[in-house]
This record gives C-alpha cells, structure tokens and sequence, in this order.
C-alpha cells in the first residue's frame, strides 16, 4: 500500500525539475534548487520507492509513423475490470482507465501498423462478448501530456526553467525525417520504459551494446523528436483526489485556441484533438468534488467555443505512462 508522503519545497522542485529534465544529474537539480546532490538525490530515492513517482522513456509514435488512438468501451459488470488488466498488459497500451461505475473503460493505444489496428479494434475487442461497445478516435495534436507537463507542477522560477533546459543532455533537433528503429532498440527503449534514468551500464547490459554506443543511440533517438523523458507522479501524492476524463466538441475554427487555452490551466494533466463528434479530449486532476465542480462551471465555463461536454470521473487506473500498477 501506499503511504502518504509529506512534500516540502525541496520535493515540489525536484518534481517540477524532473519534468523539466528526466534524466538532469541529481548535481544539476541541486545547483539549481540550492542544495546538496545527496539531498536531491535521497529525495528521489524516497519518492521512486513509494511508487508515487517514476521517470520513463517515452516514445514519441509520430516519429515513428505510428498511429495513437483513444478507444472507449462499455462492458458488463462483471467483465469490466478483467477486460481493463488484459489490456493493461498489451505492449501497445500506455494508459488505461476504468471509468464511472466500473462499467466503462478508456484507454489510449499506439499502433505500429494498420494490421495491429485491425487486430485490436476488428478481432480482440469486437469478438469479446462482454464488451457491449468500442468507440475509437485518432489523436490529432496534443496540448497538454508528454513532452508538454502538467501546469499543476510548476514550483521553479522561470530562471530556473531555462537554466535546466539550457543544460539537458538530451534536447530535440532533428528535422522531421521518420525515424527507423534498428536492431537493439526495442530493448533500449524497453529498458527505459521502466526507468527512464537507468544507467548506461544497465542499458548496456539489456542492448548488448557499449556504453558508449547506448549513449550515442539514446543522443540519436532524443535528437530525431523519436524519445524524451517523461516524468510520471501520482496526483494522490500533490493531494488531489479527483480525477476525471472530459469529451467536448469545439468548432474546428475553435479547436487549436481552446486547447491552447486548456493547457493553462492547473487542473488539466492532459488535453488532445481528436477525430469523431467530441473533438477535445482531456484529463482533469482536482482537489475534491468541490473544486471540479467549480472547474466545469468556472475555469470550462468561460471558454465560450465549447459547445457540449461529457463527464466521466476515473474510478481506478489500471496503467499509466506504460506501465501498469499495483492494484
């Protein structure tokens, strides 16, 4: 089980410089937030164990030509949560919701190639008695989630920011070209997938490769815009205990300021375009009931463009960021 874990100053900006820089040296964060590399290094230490924060290696799909994708599913009751674990534990899943009362599931899914879209849409999900629907929709463009963080983190000056920014190791450059994986790089990216901070020894180790090669590979992939580093926390852990996904629908000519304009907000941990009749996807992080329901009437409220929203709190999270949690 979990416990709850108290955060200081020191914690709120290890958080923010982690998702400024995944992988910044214990040396750099502590430069920065004005203390010792040991401090932030048992910070760390500390919050990694807890299993209320992670870094991972995160796969940018588009890079690599693959397809992302958002698919709903009502299931019975008794089918709901098995169905969720099974698809938990597909390598092509990184999250996976149960929503509302347990009846529904949400979960967002990168396909390589249009026969593994087939496969789970047309043959797994299809053929499932239990599932009583499947909706599913391409993501289009993200404004909030990945490469771009949770608002709600912020706790470093805008000096701050630069400063580490200025000083990662692994920075996007490339020019667009698709990136080819090659041999060895679905263990490196494997690897990473679980601990984004793993060392060059232990990606040696896991690819077969040098150090220096790891290195040199890992440069390459981060360079193309193909990898970056994502830093995953709990919302429990920052004392927010409501969790819900929002679909709405925007007019086109709306959509691109709308998501601009969630991605300003606290309480937005992810917001994406999609295909289908709710083109605005997003998840929200709040307090309690209270503060959601101010958010929908007040912070939703006053973005005028949107003309219809569903609601449908997040009752338990099955996956997240790739990988699966502890039940």
């Amino acid at each position: 089980m979990m416990k709850n874990i108290e955060l200081d100053g020191v914690d709120r900006g290890l958080l923010h410089a982690l998702q400024v820089d995944g992988r910044a040296s214990f040396s750099r964060i502590g430069e920065v937030l004005g203390v010792s590399d040991q401090r932030v290094a048992r910070r760390y230490r500390r919050l990694r164990s807890s299993g209320m924060l992670r870094v991972v290696g995160v796969v940018d799909g588009r890079r690599l030509g693959y397809e992302s994708w958002s698919i709903r599913l009502r299931c019975t009751p008794d089918a709901a949560l098995a169905i969720a674990e099974a698809l938990a534990r597909r390598s092509d899943t990184f999250w996976v919701h149960l929503l509302s009362g347990g009846t529904e599931i949400s979960c967002g899914a990168l396909q390589r190639t249009a026969r593994e879209r087939e496969s789970l849409l047309l043959n797994k999900l299809a053929r499932t008695h239990r599932v009583l629907s499947v909706s599913a929709h391409r993501t289009l463009h993200m404004f909030v989630g990945g490469r771009i963080g949770w608002a709600a983190l912020a706790a470093l000056s805008a000096g701050q920011v630069a400063h580490l920014a200025a000083g990662r190791v692994y920075s996007r450059q490339g020019t667009g070209e698709r990136v080819v994986l090659g041999p060895g790089d679905e263990a490196l990216l494997e690897a990473l997938s679980r601990d984004g901070r793993a060392g060059y020894a232990d990606l040696a180790a896991v690819t077969g490769w040098s150090e220096s090669t790891v290195k040199r590979r890992m440069e390459h992939l981060c360079s193309a815009g193909a990898l970056f580093f994502d830093m995953d926390v709990l919302p429990t852990l920052l004392d927010y205990q409501v969790e819900a996904q929002l679909w709405m629908s925007v007019p086109p000519a709306e959509l691109d300021a709308t998501g601009r304009a969630l991605a300003g907000h606290p309480e937005i941990a992810f917001a994406a375009a999609t295909t289908g009749p709710a083109n605005l996807a997003a998840s929200v992080v709040c307090r309690d009931d209270e503060a959601f329901y101010r958010y929908l009437t007040e912070g939703l409220g006053a973005l005028p463009a949107i003309r219809n929203i569903e609601t449908a709190p997040i009752i338990r999270t099955i996956k997240r960021a790739g990988a699966v949690l502890p039940l």
